[in-house]
């Protein structure tokens, strides 16, 4: 019980008792000196039950921020339990799901519209004990449930939000608009008029079916065992990732990819600026100051960058000055942070032309809003093919993912295109 209720409580009992001492006409020496007592006890039990308030308050608020990210927790707990070899098992051998995968699968399936076994996207990050590009990741640190994309996913660093969603289309009002308050001019006059409040709205339909086919042979199935499972997940993501990748930066739109962001500038809006000289800072600087200049970021270290290795190779090649030793690199590193720099030979086309130049991608959060939204329909559906490898008793899996994305604000990104890592002859 807190100590609050608890002296709440005594301070109604010694009220009780002062009533019924005051009461008497004549009390005794005793019921006097009772008397002062109580009323001594119930002053300074105000005290401490300001006291207790004030210790209570900060108890209820931290309790109140626990409260508020249990759910979450424990829906992370939960999906570290979830085990690709008990699906894989399943599809093989009918074997029934147990424990917190069955748990997880049969709340998933409650949603509908599988065909086979739902898989959630947060059983394809890789688990303790499994060694990626980057190193080992830490299992004990909590992530957000739906805005996390697969570890080292370029679209993640740049800052994409990834959005799960049930069924049907969504879209995102966007402020298009530019409100304005004006001064007025002398004692009489009127301020100025009313802006129209205008808003565009950025919509995400299930029209694009990402997919993966796995082939798992008998013998893997009967001798792996629970090395399985980091074999699954880790060739789920590494490829699922890659492909989502390519398509979120350059999608062509047709043959069933979604509109990438660089491929789809122009359709969204976002700007293009030609730079056709040799790679330097001073590109990068200009395209900084266009965003701060728009609101978009409050200072260079907001920016993000995804860039090709080869524009590295250039720019940390290229001196300033040869007596300081300082390159076209390590100026762009002291603005923008290394760890907001992403590079990739995935995302971005290769360099072409000649002289050779490539492209780069700026991005920026603006206001808590990710410059960039995927929406992933459901669950990874796990279908099994029970013909293709049935003469050889292996286990032959697809896996279909339901995808789009959408820019909400193109203010958000800018491309720099002709990006020169060769001096024209």
């Amino acid at each position: 019980m807190l100590d609050s209720v608890k002296i709440a409580r005594r301070q109604s009992e010694i009220r009780q008792q002062l009533a019924e001492l005051a009461g008497k006409e004549t009390p005794t020496e005793d019921e006097v000196r009772s008397m002062e007592n109580l009323d001594l006890e119930y002053r300074q039990n105000e005290t401490r039950y300001r006291a207790a308030l004030i210790a209570e308050d900060t108890e209820r608020r931290d309790a109140g921020e626990e409260l508020e990210t249990r759910s979450a927790q424990e829906w992370a707990e939960l999906m570290a339990g979830f085990e690709m070899r008990q699906v894989a098992l399943a599809l093989d051998e009918g074997r029934q799901l147990q424990g917190q995968t069955a748990e997880i699968v049969t709340e998933l399936r409650e949603q509908g519209g599988f065909r086979g076994i739902p898989v959630p996207w947060q059983a394809l990050e890789t688990r303790a004990g499994e060694t990626v590009a980057s190193g080992t990741p830490n299992p004990i640190q909590t992530r957000p449930i739906i805005d996390r994309l697969f570890p080292g996913s370029m679209a993640a660093r740049m800052g994409a939000q990834m959005i799960s969603i049930d069924a049907g289309a969504v879209e995102w009002p966007v402020t298009t608009s530019s409100v304005t308050a004006g001064w007025a001019d002398g004692e009489t006059a009127n301020v100025a008029g009313p802006t129209v409040y205008a808003t565009t709205d950025r919509a995400m339909s299930p029209d694009h079916n990402l997919g993966i086919q796995m082939r798992i042979t008998r013998k893997t199935l009967k001798q792996s065992g629970a090395a399985l499972e980091q074999a699954v997940r880790r060739d789920m993501s590494g490829a699922m990732g890659a492909a989502m990748d390519q398509a979120a930066f350059l999608g062509t739109g047709a043959n069933g990819q979604p509109l990438g962001v660089i491929a789809g500038a122009a359709t969204y809006g976002i700007t293009s600026t030609a730079i056709n000289d040799l790679a330097t800072w001073a590109a990068f600087r200009a395209g900084v100051t266009r965003f701060m200049t728009a609101n978009a970021a409050g200072s260079p270290d907001a920016v993000r960058a995804l860039i090709r290795p080869e524009l590295w190779d250039y720019m940390d090649g290229v001196y300033i000055d040869t007596g300081t030793g300082v390159t076209e690199w390590d100026r762009l590193v002291k603005n923008i942070p290394a760890g907001n720099i992403a590079m990739t030979n995935n995302a971005l086309a290769a360099p072409t032309g000649t002289p050779s130049a490539c492209s780069a991608l700026l991005t920026t959060s603006a206001g808590g809003v990710a410059p960039i939204f995927i929406g992933a329909w459901g669950a990874v559906d796990m279908i099994r093919d029970p013909y293709s490898d049935a003469q050889s008793g292996g286990l032959r899996i697809t896996a279909l993912a339901t995808m789009d994305l959408t820019v909400a604000r193109p203010a958000q990104l800018e491309l720099l295109t002709g990006l020169e890592l060769e001096a024209g002859v």
